[in-house]
């Protein structure tokens, strides 16, 4: 109990930080994810002053991972109005299809050739990487700074894909676990199938039905901007929970929950999303990323040697950019948004989620939880410090040609 109270204190003092600092965080190279890693990191193997079980800091970090996701895909579905999803329908599905499997089968490549792991271990390693994390995200293309910076219909494409893709990995996920021996082809196949037709079904159903009830409850004047905000994050556990339940892709039922009640309640979806977005990429990611600097394996990370450290660098520059850039006459984009776009693509919330879950699938091989840590820290850290600087030098590109400013072109 001293360890969680001694968390709970540490967590709750970053945050009121957060809040005094907030305007010059915000503008800062150094992220929200990136100072609750390091807190964790100085709190635990540093200082020792927390110290959590291993077979507890595992169940914690899937359990947060899976609620923060849902979370995060409830906030990317109500970000924008659902005609603005649907104009960039092009680009998105190209990114959910050609893009997350060529991710993943470089990733896989890399661990295979570089780490040395065996074929099914790299392949579940690969697609547990694959997807662009929108909760790491969510710093890149909400807020008042990316709303001056960059333009709307690239913010969209980028919030699109970050919510489908999580959803979309799942039934890779879960046939590779068959390669690994967690289970048969037939059973895995069966699982990854329903998974997603069950999630759709599920999240158009769920999210009808909540949206008619908002809709009544507005008529009657019920509810209140604050209200709406705690019914979405409610909503967000409520799809995550029957989702699982139903033997799901959970993560998945979310984010259609999430489009389906947009949909239904219109204008009003997007009455207190950006205080959702806030609230998710300064506060609600704090306890899992310290708990990720408290559980980093630095002894398997030594142990791995040169050959993990240059799979990161491999999966950094070559996992997304090199893809999506092959892949730009399908995107139909400028070359400075295919640019920006296959540069931020970061890894997060959803590679710790799926990394956890194949442990529990029953995956137990030390070295997938290695190397999805360290991309992940990697990707926190190099995504978090380029941020800012890569939407201000877009935006200065933008003026340059005499287009007046992403700025101008805000979410209609």
């Amino acid at each position: 109990m001293h360890s969680l109270d001694m968390g709970y204190a540490l967590i709750g003092s970053l945050a009121v930080l957060l809040v005094f600092w907030s305007s010059a965080i915000r503008n800062a190279i150094i992220s929200e994810p990136l100072l609750a890693l390091g807190l964790g990191v100085l709190a635990g193997p540093v200082l020792g002053v927390l110290d959590i079980a291993d077979a507890d800091v595992s169940m914690f970090t899937f359990e947060a991972s899976r609620l923060l996701l849902a979370i995060s895909l409830m906030a990317v579905a109500l970000r924008f109005p659902l005609a603005a999803y649907r104009a960039v329908g092009r680009p998105v599905a190209v990114l959910l299809t050609a893009a997350l499997l060529g991710m993943t089968l470089v990733s896989s490549g890399l661990a295979w050739l570089v780490l040395g792991l065996p074929l099914s271990l790299a392949v579940l390693l690969g697609a547990c990487v694959a997807p662009t994390d929108p909760v790491l995200a969510a710093s890149i293309v909400s807020g008042g700074p990316a709303e001056r910076e960059l333009p709307a219909r690239l913010r969209q494409i980028i919030s699109a894909e970050s919510g489908g893709n999580d959803g979309l990995a799942f039934p890779l996920v879960v046939v590779v676990l068959a390669a690994t021996g967690a289970g048969t082809w037939g059973e895995r196949t069966v699982e990854a199938l329903w998974g997603v037709g069950g999630a759709i079904l599920v999240g158009v159903v769920v999210g009808a039905l909540a949206g008619w009830a908002v809709r009544a409850a507005l008529r009657r004047e019920d509810v209140d901007e604050g209200s709406l905000l705690i019914f979405a994050l409610v909503l967000a556990v409520a799809a995550l929970g029957i989702g699982a339940l139903l033997r799901t892709d959970d993560v998945l039922a979310v984010f259609v929950t999430g489009l389906a009640y947009n949909a239904v309640i219109k204008d009003f979806a997007r009455v207190s999303e950006q205080k959702l977005d806030d609230s998710l990429s300064r506060y609600l990611l704090l306890p899992l990323f310290v708990l990720l600097g408290l559980e980093l394996p630095w002894r398997a990370w030594l142990d791995l040697g040169w050959p993990l450290f240059a799979f990161v660098l491999g999966v950094l520059l070559l996992r997304r950019l090199p893809v999506v850039l092959a892949l730009r006459p399908a995107l139909a984009m400028s070359a400075r948004d295919v640019v920006f776009l296959g540069w931020f693509g970061p890894i997060g919330v959803s590679a710790l989620f799926y990394v956890t879950f194949s442990e529990h699938e029953g995956v137990r091989d030390p070295r997938l939880w290695a190397a999805g840590s360290l991309v992940v820290v990697a990707s926190t850290v190099v995504h978090g410090i380029t941020a800012t600087p890569a939407r201000r030098r877009y935006a200065g590109a933008a003026q340059a040609r005499g287009g007046g400013g992403a700025g101008q072109r805000r979410d209609r």
